[in-house]
């Protein structure tokens, strides 16, 4: 049974892509792969190759498509883009910053600057281009790195009845391809099995391109037919291969765990516990030792009998031991409940059936919320054999589209396709002008029939300086001279070079074409700012959201990858491509007892945002930016290392390096000289110091010395009175 569902599974993949590959998708494959012909230099069908070589007229091109296109190319990916994460928590702000540097890492291990060219490439030439992240399991030793990829988009099936332009509402994206059984093998090879037993067709509906093959100058992927070879040379089998992108709703619970502490964490606890409650027991103890001393007292004193004094100490003895013991409880349950912890965990419905039989799990759930998530859900087939199905941890799909012009359908129009018309307008004036000019060169005539030697005529008829001879008694050969070339295809050849700049967006001056006006410096920068807005406003709209919610994608899948400890080394661009920069993420922080007890830069855990930094992929007018810094640094905003950081000039490192030593030693002098300046300050204030303690001591020797004066003043007066009082003593003894 389970055999036949797979089979089912199977068809139903074959029978979804199908449907999608409707009238409405080969119509608009057929546009686009006539655009790409276009921008490959293909510009002529078979029966047009055919009809020109029949009236003998030229079928070159003069292809004014591909420089458009390649211009605009480098204009949006000139450099890489950048992604800036933002932590919703203050905790998650260092984390954040560290996710930026990831994304540097993953894009150049994933050679994204050359996968981002041909995914823009694809967008202007064949409507819409594809980037996709993913994971390879088998990178790192096993560990896995996240990745970067392209998808062809001729190779992409999305819902039709998507009406998002990053087709986020569709209801499945299916991605088919034509592969060799060996090839598959080689990419999944723990299905190696399957691979070999299954059958299927291949591609059903043909090339879409209208080129001639046989004389076209480019070789794309269709020209190549079943050509697959094993190693050893033998034919291998073309399957049909299939992945299934669809998005359901499943059914997760929010659990509220109270985790309690291990039995290392109860020893501390145990430890606080006895250490607190040494104090209290001795605080107690004393106090009923206070209360035992006053009973005693009192029954000394008489104021209470015996008997009372003693059943009071038997009831202080017991309250004594109660007050220990509730202490010491809830002193236990106060320090077990600030340790415990209670965890927030995500899980699926399957996983809470199986752990909810847990008599632990079961103890500790504090709560739980019910709720439905997205979830991406991928199902690989391999012609009639179902090869896996799982879901990705992915709510949005991590295939992100990059539309040129969105229609409100799947089917995006391409930049070259308005081109095209233009395009054959100028090839068919050219061809026109140059087979006019090969008329006048080369004259036909007429004659009658046996009055020249044909063979002679049209050996030597053109040839400068030729003498032909007619014979006598026939009307001499007239030549048909071809009528005169209007001038309005002159102008017509002109127009239209313009006219397709205008479509394109990019005039000649962008592409390096010298004007007949000689433009200013000012007048460059300037057609540089205007003449860019048509690319610029399709950036803005359609690339930068497009670029936003690829890294978006890119956090979720990151996330979900690297949760071990992992080291990062990055190569930092502005230290000449030579220098590093070391990231380290999910740091175990272990215990005394070597148990992990907590993770530093816990990226798997951290909540942020990603916003794409607008305008970082567009190129930077080198002289302009230079000519800026410079006028910064004449008007003393910044300052000469800032500026030469920015210019080109050889071994700036080393220039930076030695300007930096030269701050570090005028930093110096002005320490030292803040230094003298303290110093002549500290001096000063000790003189002044030092002057107002003589003026005291002057004052206070002063004052000794009238308090001298006054005392000898007061003794001498002392003796005196003692002096008259004993002369009068003596006068009345006399008496």
């Amino acid at each position: 049974m389970a055999r036949l569902s797979n089979k089912k599974k199977a068809e139903s993949v074959r029978e979804l892509w199908q449907k999608a590959a409707s009238n409405e998708r080969q119509k608009w494959r057929s546009i686009n792969q006539r655009g790409y012909d276009f921008y490959l230099n293909d510009q002529l069908t078979a029966q047009e190759k055919d009809d020109l070589q029949e009236a003998g007229m030229p079928d070159f091109i003069i292809n004014r498509i591909t420089p458009a296109v390649e211009m605009m190319k480098f204009f949006v990916t000139a450099n890489s883009p950048r992604w800036q994460a933002v932590g919703t928590e203050g905790s998650d702000v260092d984390i954040a910053a560290v996710h930026s540097d990831i994304a540097s890492y993953c894009w150049y291990i994933s050679n994204g600057k050359s996968l981002f060219s041909q995914v823009v490439q694809d967008s202007f030439t064949k409507g819409i281009g594809y980037m996709m992240v993913d994971i390879d399991a088998d990178k790192d030793r096993g560990m896995g790195e996240v990745v970067f990829k392209r998808i062809e988009p001729f190779d992409v099936y999305v819902d039709p009845m998507s009406r998002d332009f990053l087709f986020r509402d569709a209801s499945y994206i299916v991605v088919k391809k034509d592969l060799p059984k060996n090839h598959l093998i080689n990419l999944l090879p723990d299905h190696k099995a399957k691979i070999k037993k299954s059958s299927g067709s291949v591609n059903q509906f043909g090339s879409a391109s209208l080129r001639d093959i046989a004389s076209s100058e480019s070789v794309q992927f269709e020209d190549m037919g079943s050509r697959a070879y094993l190693s050893d040379g033998k034919d291998d089998d073309i399957i049909d291969f299939y992945e299934l992108y669809s998005r359901e709703k499943l059914p997760f619970y929010n659990i509220f765990m109270k985790v309690p502490p291990s039995p290392e964490e109860m020893d501390r606890i145990n430890g606080m516990v006895e250490e607190r409650m040494d104090s209290i027991v001795k605080e107690l103890t004393v106090a009923a030792e206070e209360k035992e001393l006053g009973i005693r007292m009192a029954l000394d004193n008489g104021e209470i009998i015996e008997s009372r004094a003693m059943l009071e100490l038997e009831k202080l003895q017991k309250e004594t031991q109660q007050a220990i013991e509730s202490q010491q409880a809830a002193m236990e349950a106060q320090v077990t409940e600030e340790v415990s912890k209670v965890e927030n965990k995500v899980v699926s419905e399957d996983e809470y059936k199986t752990l909810i039989n847990n008599e632990d799990f079961a103890a500790a759930v504090v709560d739980l919320v019910k709720f439905h998530d997205t979830r991406v859900k991928v199902t690989c087939v391999v012609g009639d054999t179902l090869l896996y199905e799982h879901y990705l941890a992915n709510t949005d799909y991590p295939i992100v589209p990059f539309p040129y012009t969105y229609t409100g359908t799947p089917y995006a129009m391409s930049a070259v396709t308005p081109l095209v018309g233009k395009q054959q307008e100028i090839n068919k004036s050219h061809q026109i002008m140059l087979h006019n000019a090969n008329l006048s060169s080369n004259l036909r005539w007429l004659y009658e029939e046996g009055s020249v030697p044909e063979d002679e005529w049209e050996k030597y008829s053109s040839s400068p300086g030729a003498l032909l001879k007619f014979r006598q008694g026939f009307t001499p050969p007239t030549p048909v001279q071809p009528l005169p070339l209007n001038s309005a295809f002159f102008s017509i050849t002109q127009q239209g070079k313009q006219d397709i700049e205008y479509i394109s967006g990019i005039p000649g001056a962008m592409q390096g074409v010298e004007s007949e006006k000689h433009e200013t410096y000012r007048g460059m920068l300037a057609l540089d700012e205007y003449g860019t807005r048509r690319i610029k406003a399709w950036s803005q709209t359609i690339m930068e959201p497009a670029l936003e919610h690829l890294g978006k994608i890119f956090m979720e899948t990151a996330q979900n990858t690297y949760t071990a400890h992992k080291v990062f080394r990055i190569v930092q661009p502005e230290a000449g491509g030579h220098g590093e920069k070391n990231i380290e993420i999910n740091v175990p922080i272990y215990n005394d007892f070597g148990d992990v007890m907590n993770r530093w830069n816990d990226y798997a855990s951290s909540k942020f945002d990603v916003r794409y930094v607008g305008g970082s992929t567009q190129p930077v007018n080198r002289w302009a930016l230079i000519e800026e810094y410079f006028r910064w640094f004449q008007s003393g905003l910044i300052d000469d290392i800032a500026m030469l950081a920015e210019t080109d000039i050889r071994n700036k490192e080393q220039i930076i390096r030695r300007k930096s030593v030269y701050a570090q030693l005028k930093q110096q002098l002005e320490e030292i000289t803040e230094e003298l300046k303290d110093r002549d300050g500290t001096i000063e204030t000790l003189s002044r110091q030092v002057v107002q303690a003589g003026i005291k001591d002057k004052v206070r020797t002063a004052d000794t010395e009238v308090r001298k004066d006054v005392l000898e003043t007061e003794a001498q007066q002392k003796y005196l009175r003692s002096l008259m009082k004993n002369e009068s003593k003596t006068t009345e003894n006399t008496s």
